[in-house]
């Protein structure tokens, strides 16, 4: 026997006695068995606008008032005053008073209203035909006159989501109301602007009650009810919900922004995000008077995105094949053939991923034996801030090597090119899983119609989170904001 083999020889008993007595896999690392993450609690001030068509407020206007706004028929003793010459002792009348029949109609065309930010302007255009007849038994004449309502004025809600309207209205006769007549000026104004403050004061009216017909409080207190519900982001990989617990409601003020009114509301929730199975209903409370709502517009919520560790199995399998295939050598033994036959990849403590391997090691120098088992390594998987790529760092044996007897499956993972295989196989990029998740997500609150109310979402900003080991698989938290809009759209 030479020196060498000679030197081998206190290695080869060790290894045929470690062959022999290996009756079970290595002990295996602690399995964590927590379905998944806790995520916490977000707080959203959602601002949305109720926006309707001042084309609503139009039909209201114009269905309630009438076209003929008032008619005229009456008989005067005096229309044209008779003609008097001054004979120095007095005047003497040369033609008598001359009566005549007054007969018409006011009428009032098409209503609008505009505006613009918080003012709201309302005009309607008034015309008047008045004709004069029976001067004296002589047919008289025809005249017209033209007038212009207006008001400007303001919204607002009360305290019990009644909308309320403050208005500022006037007209002036653009034409006023009158005729000629032999020389003399036959005016109706002064008639005419008692009936024409009537119908003022009833558009002052009528405009704050076409207004309430948007029915703010049965239309938010119904969807403030439906507001307290769950919402399904994602079936599976992983089964996802968000809880939405509406606490306050408040208004902001109203805008005109071309032809739509815009009310503007701002709801504060508390939006809370469940992996697995689906969480219970959140409570319904009644719809509380508006109230101040604080904190930056935006819908908040978590979207969990999940990598199962049956995903990364395979991967690792077919890195340490592939790094069999080209050769790997220990120290102390030389080169040798391995046949990787399974791995295994669960959380265990530390925030750590216990990664099982069973090979069967051939020394290709006949003086160590063959040896088949499995042992274990664990690893830190970790994502840098941002990220969806996740890796893996500190990588080593999960157990003590300090043994009487080197076990060729240890000294197999104990190898720093086998770790370098595994740490790279147990990269894992979130990406495509993420760009799924969110395009569940987005679709799953994008868009629904509530009643009368059209709710539409956006997610317009998202933000990775540090991963998470559990035991469902790792876990990226990705928080998600977005805009939401409600418009109004009576059915």
């Amino acid at each position: 026997m030479g020196e060498t083999s000679l030197r081998r020889l206190p290695l080869v008993i060790m290894l045929l006695a470690a062959g022999c007595a290996r009756q079970a896999p290595s002990p295996a690392p602690p399995r964590v068995e927590t379905a998944a993450a806790q995520l916490p609690e977000q707080s959203s001030a959602i601002v949305v606008p109720v926006t309707a068509d001042l084309r609503m407020l139009e039909r209201g206007l114009d269905a309630n008032t009438p076209r003929v706004l008032w008619t005229v028929d009456e008989h005067r003793d005096t229309c044209v005053r008779g003609k008097r010459v001054d004979l120095g002792i007095g005047k003497v009348k040369l033609t008598p008073d001359l009566g005549c029949r007054i007969v018409g109609q006011v009428t009032r065309g098409a209503i609008r209203v505009a505006g613009a930010g918080e003012r709201i302007d309302i005009t309607m255009p008034v015309s008047a035909k008045i004709a004069v007849r029976d001067i004296g038994g002589v047919l008289g004449e025809t005249a017209t006159a033209r007038a212009i309502v207006h008001a400007t004025g303001r919204l607002g809600v009360t305290g019990d989501w009644q909308p309320r309207a403050t208005l500022d209205i006037a007209y002036d006769w653009r034409e006023p109301p009158g005729i000629d007549i032999a020389g003399q000026r036959i005016t109706f104004t002064s008639r005419a602007d008692e009936k024409l403050k009537r119908v003022v004061r009833r558009l002052e009216r009528d405009l704050p009650k076409e207004v309430a017909k948007l029915d703010l409080r049965r239309q938010l207190g119904d969807v403030w009810q439906r507001a307290f519900t769950v919402i399904e982001l994602s079936k599976r990989n992983p089964p996802a919900w968000m809880r939405v617990t509406p606490r306050a409601l408040g208004f902001g003020g109203y805008r005109i922004e071309g032809r739509q009114l815009r009310l503007t509301l701002a709801a504060e929730a508390l939006t809370q995000t469940f992996v697995g199975r689906r969480p219970a209903d959140p409570t319904p409370t009644p719809l509380p008077p508006p109230s101040r709502v604080a904190g930056q517009p935006g819908l908040r919520f978590f979207i969990p995105v999940l990598a199962d560790y049956a995903q990364l199995e395979p991967v690792v399998l077919r890195t340490l094949r592939k790094l069999a295939a080209g050769g790997i050598t220990l120290t102390g033994i030389g080169p040798v053939d391995v046949d990787f036959g399974k791995v295994t990849v669960y959380a265990t403590t530390g925030n750590r991923l216990a990664v099982g391997v069973t090979a069967r090691v051939v020394p290709r120098d006949r003086d160590f034996p063959a040896t088949s088992g499995e042992a274990w390594l664990t690893a830190q998987p970790y994502n840098d801030e941002g990220s969806q790529l996740v890796q893996a760092r500190d990588v080593k044996l999960a157990a003590d090597t300090d043994s009487t007897a080197v076990d060729l499956i240890v000294s197999l993972l104990d190898a720093t090119q086998v770790q370098r295989a595994v740490a790279l196989a147990l990269r894992h990029d979130f990406a495509p899983d993420y760009r799924k998740v969110l395009g569940k997500a987005q679709h799953a609150i994008g868009a629904r119609q509530e009643g009368d109310f059209f709710l539409s979402t956006d997610v317009t900003r998202v933000t990775t989170g540090q991963l998470q080991v559990t035991g469902a698989g790792l876990f990226l938290p990705v928080r998600a904001e977005g805009s939401a809009r409600i418009d109004y759209r009576p059915r």
